[in-house]
């Protein structure tokens, strides 16, 4: 996958050069008027266009032609045709014996259109359906390149692709390959794989990690997926065993590009869907909701992913209102991190709030450290280094919080009070909170 480059999630048309396919199609069925003798007696419609035809070569190769054009000679194909007109003339040209090239940009719409007509080998042996999954299977699957574009061709076939299992065979394809990026000895000497070890006690940024993201080009094709695609793509690399500490960071990138980054509304104009910025939004809402299904918990995710990554995506959640018991994941996850914290990580009531001390981001703050210090209590009640090391970055915290004029005497000394007094080794931040207050 060396070569492999980045597409967008809506591929353009096909580069390969080809024919002009209607003139060929008219070529074709002209040769086949002067050498049977025969005129056109068939029409059919589809979409904006008819197409007139010869019964014969569509019933030696159609059951679907058979069954329908038996008491008439006028046919409408349904709207949601696979591939439209484009894709049936194609077809027709493959019926009456032309040699079209099938390339990886139209295979997906040729393979669902060939199922619709029932172009099998009931009718016709070396038909359409088993020429193209042999495309498909000795061709497509075997190519990175090739497999991305037709699972990003699949979108628009939608549910023929699915029920062919051309999206689940592309899925098997990327997974697997991707599995052997990864084991590949030679390739890992000249370049690591990426991780989320270089972000570990960083604070978050989302230009960091789109540039280490970018830095295997396999990962930044995963990543423009649409998100039912790419979950997919997840499961089936956790069944083909690829490492946690290897699918996490894919995740992680994922959701920095389409939730975190300050361009996501450029992501999604980009992606070819026409969409308003609410509309945006709740698209970003439902992704930050679904990504939250498909991270590790507990220690895995300890090890796997930079606690700044579940304060920023906690700040989403704030901002798009997510459910609570979400929220409670994200905090309880974090508590149990927020040793390896920075302080630019927290959160900051928006600006404009009026009240620093009654903002909903402080109150998620509090309720996070509440949950550090009673998980304390019952796994670790003696002095620790990551105790000290939590209890200066809340006081630090506070010194922010100290400046707001609506702060009561008995609030901020709540706030204070929060974790014990053991747990502070040096006193010097929680001095200077004391001192922004006063």
């Amino acid at each position: 996958m060396e070569g492999s480059s980045s597409k967008d999630s809506s591929v353009a048309s096909s580069p390969f050069s080809s024919p002009n396919v209607s003139a060929l199609l008219k070529i074709k069925i002209i040769s086949w008027c002067q050498e049977t003798g025969l005129p056109v007696s068939i029409r059919v419609r589809v979409g904006e266009r008819t197409f007139s035809l010869h019964k014969h070569p569509l019933f030696s190769k159609s059951g679907y032609f058979q069954k329908r054009l038996t008491e008439s000679n006028e046919l409408e194909l349904p709207q949601d045709f696979p591939g439209g007109p484009e894709t049936f003339e194609m077809i027709i040209l493959f019926i009456y014996g032309s040699t079209t090239l099938v390339d990886p940009f139209n295979v997906a719409a040729l393979r669902c259109a060939a199922e619709f007509l029932e172009m099998t080998e009931e009718y016709c042996t070396g038909n359409l359906c088993e020429r193209f999954d042999l495309y498909l299977n000795q061709v497509v699957l075997q190519s990175w390149d090739d497999t991305l574009i037709v699972l990003q061709k699949c979108q628009m076939l939608l549910p023929w692709s699915e029920e062919l299992l051309i999206v689940s065979r592309c899925i098997e394809s990327l997974a697997f390959m991707a599995c052997m990026e990864i084991l590949d000895p030679e390739r890992r000497r000249d370049k690591p794989v990426v991780t989320l070890e270089a972000l570990t006690g960083e604070a978050w940024n989302s230009e960091t990690v789109k540039a280490i993201a970018s830095k295997d080009l396999w990962i930044k094709d995963l990543i423009a997926l649409p998100f039912g695609f790419f979950k997919r793509i997840i499961g089936s690399l956790r069944r083909q065993g690829m490492k946690e500490k290897y699918v996490t960071p894919i995740i992680v990138f994922y959701a920095n590009k389409w939730v975190l980054s300050k361009k996501t509304h450029q992501y999604w104009e980009n992606s070819g869907e026409k969409i308003a910025d609410s509309d945006s939004d709740n698209k970003v809402s439902a992704i930050l909701q679904r990504i939250l299904d498909l991270l590790p918990i507990g220690e895995k995710a300890s090890r796997a992913i930079p606690v700044g990554f579940y304060f920023a995506m906690l700040s989403r959640s704030l901002e798009f209102g997510l459910t609570s018991d979400r929220q409670v994941k994200l905090q309880d996850q974090i508590a149990t991190m927020l040793h390896f914290a920075q302080v630019e990580d927290f959160l900051l009531p928006q600006i404009g709030t009026e009240s620093i001390s009654s903002s909903k981001e402080l109150a998620t703050m509090k309720t996070i450290f509440s949950t550090f210090a009673s998980f304390n209590m019952e796994t670790n009640p003696s002095p620790s280094a990551s105790n000290s090391i939590v209890a200066e970055l809340w006081d630090t915290y506070l010194s922010h919080m100290a400046s707001d004029p609506q702060m009561e005497p008995n609030k901020f000394m709540e706030l204070l009070e929060l974790l014990p007094i053991s747990y502070r080794q040096t006193h010097d931040q929680l001095y200077r909170a004391m001192n922004s207050y006063l």
